[in-house]
């Protein structure tokens, strides 16, 4: 199994870091336009190796022709989130990156599964789709897993209880369009709205649409990597292992939810194959509203890039 992620900035970086640590592929390679900065991490995650008893190869580069071949490519390249920045002020800059990127990486890589972490991630999800040509099943956001895994880091706090026991999904978009399906939420099967009052859910639902900004804010130079990392890992282990597993992540909708032609994030079962199918969850009319809008604005900015 060979990985290679593009970008090596936080995210990509930690995330080398945790596939080599779990062993998830045989060779991992880590692609920047800084190619001494790259290579200098990668030497350095692998000098990690014996000490974390792994045989993954880790290899930093600037040469895209050292990612042939590759089982699944994760990109993050792209203009970082800075203090005061909307996502919409990277849309066009980051949607240059990612369209040369695709382009680039699956032109040498044609069997290979994409993974996105670019943001904004429902527009740089239908962006990498169409560069690279591929069916839907092999382009995939990671949006929700992260904004799920923070829902239930959230919940968690609240209660009192281990992380492990609590179950949360979101629908949407990614950050403040997010929609926190805390109905589905459980901890140890026992469903959350009998744990808490609607308006300590309201608060959290209301946290983790700006969680992201929370540590923004915190970090002053910068956004989040380690959570993002570790939610991408979960995406690969699913994958790598054929473990199918059911994730919230950003997929193209092909009637699912009454959408058409459009990136959201959706609860999906993800495997060796990518995507093996989309869970539709049955929506209160508030949420399908949403839902719909949130999609609408995805569109609108979407028909603002050049072509």
């Amino acid at each position: 199994m060979k990985i290679s992620i593009v970008g090596a900035g936080n995210v990509g970086a930690v995330t080398a870091q945790r596939i080599m640590t779990l062993e998830l592929a045989t060779e991992v390679v880590l692609l920047d336009r800084m190619g001494d900065i790259a290579r200098g991490k990668a030497l350095d995650i692998y000098e990690s190796a014996p000490l974390v008893r792994s045989d993954c190869r880790v290899a930093g580069t600037a040469d895209y022709q050292q990612t042939a071949n590759s089982d699944i490519v994760v990109v993050t390249a792209g203009i970082s989130r800075q203090p005061g920045m909307t996502r919409d002020d990277r849309l066009a800059r980051n949607a240059e990156i990612v369209r040369d990127v695709t382009r680039r990486i699956t032109a040498l890589s044609q069997e290979c599964i994409v993974i996105v972490v670019s943001s904004p991630i429902e527009e740089m999800t239908h962006v990498a789709l169409h560069a690279s040509g591929f069916a839907r099943e092999r382009v995939i956001g990671m949006a929700g897993v992260l904004n799920a895994s923070r829902l239930r880091t959230f919940i968690a706090m609240e209660l009192n209880v281990a992380v492990e026991d609590v179950e949360a999904t979101v629908l949407g978009g990614h950050g403040d369009d997010m929609i926190p399906m805390l109905r589905y939420a459980s901890v140890a099967g026992v469903p959350v709205v009998q744990l808490l009052t609607q308006e300590r859910m309201d608060a959290l639902a209301s946290r983790a649409r700006t969680a992201g900004v929370e540590i923004i804010n915190l970090l002053k130079t910068g956004s989040a990597f380690y959570a993002p990392s570790a939610a991408v890992c979960a995406m690969i282990e699913a994958i790598v292992r054929n473990k199918p597993r059911i994730m919230p992540c950003a997929v193209r909708l092909d009637g699912e939810y009454g959408e058409r032609g459009v990136v959201m994030g959706v609860p999906i079962r993800i495997a060796r194959p990518g995507m093996m199918g989309v869970v539709e969850l049955e929506l209160l009319e508030e949420e399908r509203a949403h839902f719909h809008h949130t999609a609408d604005m995805i569109r609108e900015n979407l028909a603002r890039l050049p072509d």
